[in-house]
């Protein structure tokens, strides 16, 4: 149910006629313009999210390890930490 060859080259004449050329002219380059722009800022978030996503899978680097921190600062049998 999409629009046809035939309607599209209605609108696009219709368009013309009340824009004129150069003014259809720049409304083109400037959507071109925003669709390229929208296209780069989808892409670079999407790495954004990729990176994020693979800094917290389990072979990342992670910000502590308690466990570590916890075995090390336990007390000895002598009663001293360390």
């Amino acid at each position: 149910m999409g629009i046809g060859f035939r309607e599209l080259l209605i609108i696009l004449a219709i368009a013309l006629v009340l824009f004129g050329a150069k003014k259809l002219k720049s409304v083109g380059s400037d959507l071109g313009a925003a669709v390229k722009g929208f296209k780069k800022a989808m892409s670079d978030g999407e790495d954004e999210q990729s990176k994020q996503l693979s800094d917290l899978s389990p072979g990342g680097t992670r910000d502590a390890d308690f466990s570590e921190r916890a075995s090390s600062a336990a007390p000895k049998a002598d009663g001293k930490p360390g």
